[in-house]
């Protein structure tokens, strides 16, 4: 059973209370004595627990409606912020016809897997647009990367050192960071000093909250027109997505 379920059947028995004390119990005044109320309840679910069952299944399935709607619905009122956002770093076609926002983590292994290989696609193909949400939440050791990176927008580099420690095997240590911006030809110096600038944590802070309510719990998350993608998908798989952005059905 998923983690979810104590806190689910939970609050279903205790909706089922009302349901299972009989209608002129619960007018009788007399019948307060919580220790009955609690038999009465026990004796009906232990003669009937399929009604646990059915109504956790329901639970869980209006609350994951619930989610989707709440998703669907911040897809549409936070789409400028996803698609146009000043700080955030952008590969490809800056006027490309396809645009597609990618919440990632340095240190996340299903981010790396995929990163070469999609961003090798984005760039053969020509016409796509990349927006990179910085989305640090592997440990501190994510948190500097994430605010090197940033930084080294000021320097003109990001795209080479977001490749180079996409591709860097290892956990990625703040030394190793540092060891891959000098080869990639970026001021280590300048880069700490950059890193400091108050603009840098805000656009990490910033996407904590637009993940937040985007429902955005892991990496990598995609946003392809108005669906949020979650996990890693093979470049075949994206490759048809654009395709599909491009040419919606019907």
């Amino acid at each position: 059973m998923k983690a979810w379920f104590p806190a689910a059947a939970l609050a279903v028995m205790v909706a089922l209370a009302a349901i299972a004390v009989p209608a002129s119990a619960q007018q009788n005044e007399t019948l307060t004595d919580q220790a009955k109320i609690e038999q009465i309840v026990h004796d009906y679910l232990m003669a009937h627990p399929e009604v646990i069952i059915e109504a956790v299944d329901k639970y869980q399935k209006d609350q994951e409606k619930a989610s989707a709607q709440k998703q669907a619905q911040a897809l549409v009122d936070r789409r400028d912020e996803l698609l146009h956002t000043a700080a955030d770093p952008v590969i490809g076609n800056a006027n490309g016809d396809v645009t597609i926002v990618e919440f990632f983590d340095y240190r996340c292994p299903y981010c790396k897997s995929v990163a070469a290989s999609f961003i090798d696609l984005y760039e053969k193909d020509g016409k796509v647009r990349l927006v990179l949400k910085e989305f640090p939440i592997l440990g501190p050791e994510s948190e500097f990367a994430s605010k090197a990176a940033l930084a080294a927008q000021k320097q003109g580099k990001y795209r080479e050192f977001h490749l180079a420690m996409m591709t860097f095997k290892g956990k990625l240590t703040d030394d190793d960071v540092r060891n891959l911006a000098k080869q990639v030809g970026i001021d280590v110096a300048k880069l700490e000093q950059d890193m400091k600038d108050p603009s840098v944590a805000d656009t990490i802070n910033r996407n904590y909250a637009l993940a937040e309510a985007l429902g955005i719990k892991g990496t990598p998350a995609f946003i392809l027109g108005n669906e949020l993608v979650p996990g890693a998908i093979t470049a075949d798989e994206m490759q048809k997505r654009i395709a599909a952005l491009r040419n919606p059905p019907g």
